[in-house]
This record gives C-alpha cells, structure tokens and sequence, in this order.
C-alpha cells in the first residue's frame, strides 16, 4: 500500500483537531471547566489523548482555541447570512450584525463563556492562535467596512467593548442585560435598533448621543 499523500494527511489533521476543539466548547458548556478533563474531551472527541498534547500546550489553551473558533464560525455565518447587505448602509449593517453575533453568545453558551472570560484574565492571559487570528481578521475587516479610519486602532476598541459587553451580562449576582448593552454599543456606532438581530425587548434609559465617526 502507497503512503498517504501529504495533503490528506493535513485534511485528517485538521479534521481531529477539529473534534477536539467542538468536544471542548460541548463539554465544557455542558459541564464546567473544572469539571472537564482532557481525557473526556479526547473520548468525546474519538481521540487519543496524547494528540490534545499534540495539538495544545494545555487545557487553557484547548478551550480559548475552541471559543474563539465558535466565535468566529458564528460571526462568519451572521456576517454572510441573506440578504446580503448592499448599499451605504452595508458596512454599519456589518458592524451590527457582529455585535449582535458576539453579544448573542453570552446568551447561547453562558457557561463556556464565564469560563472563557474567567481564563483571559489569569496569568498566561491572552493566547494567539490560528482560531484568535480568524476572529481578528473577521473584526479588523468589518470595522474597516463600517469605515473607521483607522481599522487597527478601531477593533482593538470594538473587541474590548465587545469583551466588557460579554462580561456584564454574566457578572454573577448583577447581570447587565443583553437589550441595554446593544444599545449602548448601538449609540456609540449610530447604529439603528433594527439592524443586525435585534433582541426582544427594547433597552430601558434614555438614548444618549450616538458616536460621530472621524473624517478620513
């Protein structure tokens, strides 16, 4: 038998690694962070629990690989969902349809969420993975869309407000809700309330001035 070519090797790869990044946002969704092991994750997954070594330095960067790859897999499907937006209004459209997408998962996955945000801030802090530079791609490309006229600068604001946002509407005790946080991050871009998926409910408090976007 002829050994496999190089390129279906790194398809079956890709695939296994793959697995194991869905078993983690299942399990620990399901579960907890503390309460999932790597071998669970490697028996949900169908694979060797050497391969987790394999592919991650750890569990904390298995599960910040495996949220920021559902997180850019769920911007990507709102992003590209019909109708596709056109017109002056498509890249403030953009911009609302991945706030919301971001927001939205804080809702979806609250548990995996607390435990992803609760990670960030230990001291091995922020990871870089291929997964983390998808996301940044998909962010930087819709603030510039949005027109900032400095993308770079912009999505380092936008994800830090992103962030905060998702923070608040799990803090333990005091939970901010989703309609109010929209709307301020709303404001803040001049966005309209109907764009992007807008929850149920309208936000409580008085608008405030919405955001002027710099001239080039």
């Amino acid at each position: 038998m002829s050994p496999r070519r190089a390129s279906v090797n790194e398809e079956m790869r890709r695939r296994s690694r793959e697995r194991l990044l869905g078993a983690t946002v299942d399990l620990v969704s399901e579960r907890g962070y503390e309460a999932t092991t790597l071998g669970d994750i490697a028996e949900r997954a169908g694979s060797a629990r050497g391969l987790i070594a394999y592919y991650f330095s750890g569990k904390h960067q298995l599960l910040q690989s495996a949220v920021h790859r559902l997180m850019h897999l769920t911007l990507e499907d709102a992003l590209r969902r019909a109708p596709e937006p056109s017109g002056a209004d498509a890249g403030r459209e953009l911009l609302a349809r991945a706030i919301d997408a971001v927001l939205g998962l804080a809702q979806s996955r609250p548990v995996l969420m607390r435990a992803h945000m609760a990670g960030l801030l230990q001291q091995t802090g922020f990871i870089q993975c291929v997964e983390q530079q998808r996301l940044a791609f998909l962010l930087r490309d819709t603030v510039e869309r949005y027109g900032a006229p400095d993308p770079e600068t912009d999505y380092r604001l936008l994800r830090a407000l992103l962030m905060g946002a998702v923070v608040a509407q799990l803090l333990p005790g005091a939970p901010m809700p989703l309609a109010r946080l929209r709307a301020e991050l709303f404001t803040r871009y001049g966005l309209e309330w109907e764009m992007g998926a807008p929850p149920e409910g309208e936000p409580s408090g008085g608008a405030q001035e919405p955001f002027v976007l710099p001239q080039r």
